[in-house]
């Protein structure tokens, strides 16, 4: 066959197999030998000259090829997204005290249709509003919260307690501020909490003026659920446990214990500073009256008194004394309120966060653990029945009616034990939330000192101002020529 039969009998072919060729290795070939736009014009230039069509296919066909490699090969150099330390919190101290500031103050002397009752005014500095909660408002708010978070620490509320006369007697109004101030401290924890501080119920709870706020906050539980069944880890808890997170687990549950016992008894005596404190204000005060009642004593002298006895004179000057006492008395009232609010509150915050902690470690032994343990007895006791049904040739439909319920708990077993691990998951990071807030130490070492500071300039002031009166009451070095 001449040259010409041969290329015009595979002109046709070799045409297909140049299309092939430009359209698939249009990129490989064009970036490795002439570029994309060379190639393209080059091929189109000759497509007429059928001899050409043949001597280019040969030439290209004859040219190395680029190692690509496999196409699935591929896969390994896409980027990875970067994995999430979902088991770290992250959040620092001055962080998580940022998140909110909520006020709850008294609204006195509300009267029911029987009973008069207490109500709240709920202040949020993040949302910027007030609403008016009553305490069985809060007692919802804290079971719904319990029930989302059962994992969590959530903070216990103060004691409820029947009132026979809100307001009326001095022990009654103790117990009002006391459980104002508990109040308090159960929304901050919450509302600064690294995973309640976002979620829809504590949104609800800080900012819906609704007259039913109970049914609000019941609703929205009911319609997520608890926090396995939105949490979209929950499921894979398990992976991301250290081996030793029981060991861990033990460790850190051994120190918090004996951290919370050690802020027990600091708070023990910073409280009992306060009572000095206010018993100092309240002596002070009781000081200066008696001064002014041996001043304003108006008797003659009796004729035994001696002719050169100053008390005449002296006990004038007593009573314009009584002004400096009771201004003492005012100094160390505010002394006393200063470490209850500065120091004695922040305790009590961080007492309430490790009791909750605590409260926690407890449900997560004799709740998700024990429950776990009853659902596996309870395996093993279905398990030998359906043993024994089918050894004693029992009916087909009471075989598997009991195969049905091993199916039934096995699922329950599995769901107990992705619960459990959850559990821990949880554990590990709120042990994590405790040891951020122990820096909360500075903040009420700080605020102590600060309040001592203050408190003994403003005393010190008064007392300075006290000393040269004496000078000009009372002849002498302050009336003292020697000492006694």
């Amino acid at each position: 066959m001449h040259l010409w039969e041969y290329i015009t009998f595979n002109s046709r072919s070799s045409w297909n197999v140049l299309e092939e060729m430009k359209s698939r290795s249009h990129e490989c070939y064009t970036q490795y030998w002439l570029g994309n736009s060379l190639l393209s014009r080059f091929i189109d230039s000759i497509t007429e000259n059928k001899y050409w069509i043949l001597v280019v296919a040969v030439w290209l066909s004859e040219l190395p090829k680029p190692q690509l490699g496999e196409p699935r090969d591929l896969s390994t150099l896409r980027m990875q997204p970067a994995q999430d330390d979902v088991l770290t919190l992250s959040q620092t101290l001055d962080e998580l005290l940022g998140k909110d500031t909520v006020q709850v103050e008294l609204i006195p002397e509300k009267k029911g249709l029987f009973l008069k009752h207490v109500e709240y005014q709920v202040t949020s500095q993040r949302y910027k509003i007030s609403v008016y909660r009553r305490y069985s408002d809060f007692d919802v708010f804290h079971e719904v919260l319990l029930q989302r978070f059962a994992y969590r620490v959530v903070p216990a509320l103060p004691p409820k307690r029947m009132l026979k006369g809100v307001l009326t007697s001095l022990s009654e109004r103790e117990f009002i501020e006391g459980r104002r101030r508990g109040l308090g401290r159960f929304l901050n924890l919450v509302a600064r909490h690294p995973f309640f501080s976002e979620d829809e119920l504590v949104k609800t709870f800080l900012t819906f003026s609704g007259s039913d706020v109970q049914s609000r906050l019941r609703d929205t539980c009911k319609k997520t659920g608890d926090e396995f069944m939105i949490n979209r880890i929950a499921t894979q808890a398990k992976e991301y446990l250290p081996a030793d997170i029981q060991a861990q687990f033990s460790t850190s549950r051994e120190m918090i214990r004996n951290i919370h016992n050690s802020f027990q008894r600091l708070r023990d005596r910073a409280e009992k500073m306060v009572e000095r404190s206010k018993d100092n204000a309240s002596d002070l005060l009781m000081f200066g009256k008696e001064l002014s009642t041996l001043g304003s004593d108006a008797s003659p002298l009796p004729s035994l008194a001696s002719s050169q006895s100053t008390w005449g004179t002296l006990r004038q000057s007593l009573k314009s004394l009584s002004v400096e006492f009771a201004v003492l008395s005012d100094k160390a009232a505010q002394q006393g309120r200063r470490e209850e609010d500065d120091v004695v509150e922040k305790l009590n915050l961080f007492l309430d966060l490790l009791q909750s902690y605590r409260d926690l470690c407890e449900r997560h032994e004799k709740g998700v653990l024990h429950e776990h343990q009853k659902a596996l007895h309870k395996y093993s006791v279905m398990k030998r029945q359906m043993m024994s049904a089918t050894v004693q040739h029992k009916e087909q439909a009471s075989v598997e009616q009991l195969e049905s319920r091993i199916v039934q708990q096995e699922n329950a077993i599995q769901t107990m034990e992705l619960r459990n691990y959850f559990s821990l998951f949880c554990l590990h990071q709120e042990t994590q939330l405790i040891f951020t807030y122990l820096p909360i130490t500075s903040h009420i070492l700080g605020s102590f000192v600060n309040s001592q500071v203050q408190g003994h300039r403003e005393m010190g002031e008064v007392w300075s101002e006290l000393q040269p009166k004496l000078g000009c009451l009372f002849s002498g070095n302050n009336g003292l020529k020697h000492s006694i």
